[in-house]
Formats: C-alpha cells, structure tokens, sequence
C-alpha cells in the first residue's frame, strides 16, 4: 500500500466518524428537550464521569491514553449544543443586547477621565489617544482611579494593563478581582524612555537616576553601563521628571517621555534608552456602566475555576469549539487562598457573533464565579 491508500482508509473511517458525530447530536438534541420539559439541568457531573470511567475501560491499551481527551471533548460539544437549544443562561447575552442598544453611536469627545500620575505620565498621552479633548484628573495611585469612577467624580479611567517587554502590571490586575467595571476601548502605545535632566547637566554628572520600576526595568542595559549611579524607584515616570525639576541638585536624572521635555523645562540628554525598541504598553479605558460602541471585536472576562483536573480545560475546549480565538490569558492568585487562581481572558471576536453570546451564556455553568468584562476596539 502506498500513502493514497492510507489516506483513503482514513478518508472511509472520517465519512463514517461523521456520519455517527450527526446521529449523536440528534440524540444530544432530544435529551435537551427531555431535560426541559422536566426541568433537568444539562450537565449530569455523575454520568459524565461514569462514561469516561467506561471508556477508560473499554479502551484498547494502544489508545487509552487518547480515549478521554476524545470523549470529554465530545460532551463539550454536546453540552453546549443542548444549551443553545434550551436558551441556557440568556441573561448575559440579554445584557450585552441592552447595551449595543442603549450605547452612544459615536465615542465621547469630550469627558472627565481619570488617570495615575501627573502631566507628561504616558497615561496622559493614552487618554488623548482616545478621546479627542479630555478633561483629564491625575490621582496619585491606579486604586484612586478605580475610585473616582466608581464615585462618579470621573466617567471614565485609562490605566496601563501589560507591556509587551516587562509584562502585566500586576497591581491592576489584582484591583481588577476587587472592583466593578467594564472596559470601554484600548489603545496600544509605543512607549520611548528618554534620560531628562536639568539644562546643562552631563553624562558624567549624573549620580541618581529616578523612574517607575517598570521603566527601570526596561532600561537595564543602558542603566548598568553607567558607572557609580544610583537607581530610584517613583510612582510615575512623569513623577520622576517633575521632581528632577524642582530639586535643587543637579546631578540627578529621570526616565520619562519625551513630552516631560516641555512640561517641566528639561532636556534630554539621551532619547530611546530602552533595551528593546519595539516597547508598547497597552492601556484600556475603563467606565462603571456597560457601553459597547460599534466596531467591538475584542472582548475580556474574568472568572475563577473549581480547583479540580480539568477545570481550565474544560472552558478552553469551549472556546475551541465555538471557533473562538483566545488572545490572552492571564492568571493571579486569589488573596486568602492558596494556590487557587483567577483567570483573566481576553477573545478576538466581534460582539455580534453568535458565538459569543452562547458561549458567555455557557460560562457561568463551569465556573465559579464569572465577570464579563465588556466588549470593544482596541486603537493601534
């Protein structure tokens, strides 16, 4: 036999695999029925692992091994199909309707927006990425940001949530568990770290170099080919600036965009010091009411999963199977338990899909809790 040969025996098994896969889901789809009609959940935990135990046995030694990852996959699907059927969990599809409605046709021009830092922080230059004029409120900490929307002193927040060279701001991600909220837009920001110093001031004057630790930490080559220079961590790179302005010394530094330049008076002496030139922070714009403005075609949950085999498995599976791409995912510990996790998503489909709205409809099902985060376009 040569290798046409194979494939047409795999062809034949294929046809007659799919043949059986469309007999079963006609089974699945009257099972469905019975189970609404007499009020029966769709997932039956027992019987599912009844059958992979069966199978498990019933299982050839040379595929036993593959056999349950088959099978589990195949209740995946099934399970979703008999919840599409029965209209399982409609409520947050219902929600994400409502808001395509009642959402505004076009992004504000003009609102009070929340960000951490001072003028010249790269949150400032996000925000105008976003909106055309913001009226923007600087607030010392991401947690004050969350605040102020939240008490309604601000519509809207931009906060920083991943780096493309030093990763996820943590701290976000952790007020991100805590607070309700949804993600209205993202913008991706090319991010240039310049060394700024007070007019006059050499290379070889500098004994201090103040920044972010993020910044710091993507600087590390040209930080350490300085000689007997100290490296100060600030809340905010414009922050550095700033109080490299109003020292009095004049043997200190910072790490700050270039926009600081004008800002506070400085110069720079050395643009782009970052290690990596391709360096971009990705900043979402954050609200306390749900908004889905046209052209959403990202979307970020956030849930924490049994602490059991499987469990992560089993919403990736979903994904999969729906057709769904998954973009990101991000894990961090929930405070007060050991090693249990929450995991963060974000998915490359448009809110208009089908697709997501069956698959946020399935979700709260396997989880046990579930945030949907909001639907929207990222600016690049």
């Amino acid at each position: 036999m040569n290798i046409s040969d194979y494939r047409e025996k795999i062809d034949g098994i294929d046809a007659e695999l799919l043949r059986l896969f469309e007999e079963r889901m006609v089974v699945a789809s009257q099972i469905a029925e019975y189970k609404k009609a007499n009020g029966l959940p769709v997932l039956d935990a027992d019987r599912e692992r009844a059958k992979i135990l069966d199978i498990i046995d019933k299982s050839p030694e040379s595929v036993r091994e593959y056999s349950p990852i088959l099978f589990s996959f195949l209740f995946e699907l099934s399970r979703s199909y008999q919840n599409r059927l029965n209209g399982v969990h409609a409520g947050p599809a219902a929600m994400i309707d409502a808001a395509l409605a009642s959402t505004p046709k076009m992004f504000p021009d003009d609102p009070f927006v929340a960000v951490q830092g001072i003028q010249g922080a790269n949150s400032q230059t996000a925000c105008e990425r976003l909106f055309k004029y913001p009226r923007t409120m600087y607030f010392s900490s991401f947690e004050a940001v969350f605040s102020a929307i939240e008490k309604g002193l601000c519509k809207y927040g931009v906060i920083p949530l991943e780096n493309s060279n030093a990763g996820s701001v943590k701290t976000v991600y952790d007020l991100m568990m805590s607070r309700k909220f949804y993600i209205v837009r993202s913008v991706r920001l090319k991010i240039d770290h310049d060394l700024l110093v007070k007019p006059g001031t050499k290379l070889e004057d500098i004994r201090e170099i103040r920044s972010h630790e993020q910044a710091i930490g993507q600087c590390q080559a040209f930080l350490g080919s300085l000689k007997n220079v100290k490296i100060v961590p600030v809340a905010n790179t414009a922050i550095a600036a700033q109080q490299v302005a109003e020292s009095d010394r004049s043997d200190i530094a910072a790490l700050a965009s270039s926009q600081c330049t004008g800002v506070y008076g400085l110069e720079c002496l050395k643009s782009s010091v970052q290690d990596n030139g391709n360096n971009y922070t990705r900043f979402i714009c954050i609200s306390k009411n749900l908004e889905i403005f046209p052209g959403a075609d990202r979307t970020s949950l956030m849930m924490t999963l049994p602490h059991a085999p499987g469990a992560l498995c089993r919403v990736l599976q979903r994904f999969y199977a729906l057709g769904i791409n998954l973009a990101k995912l991000e894990s961090r510990p929930l405070p007060g338990k050991d090693f249990e996790f929450m995991f963060y998503f974000d998915l490359d489909t448009p809110v208009y899909s089908p697709a997501l709205s069956q698959l946020i409809g399935e979700l709260p099902l396997i989880c046990e809790s579930f945030q949907y985060l909001g639907s929207y376009s990222e600016v690049i």
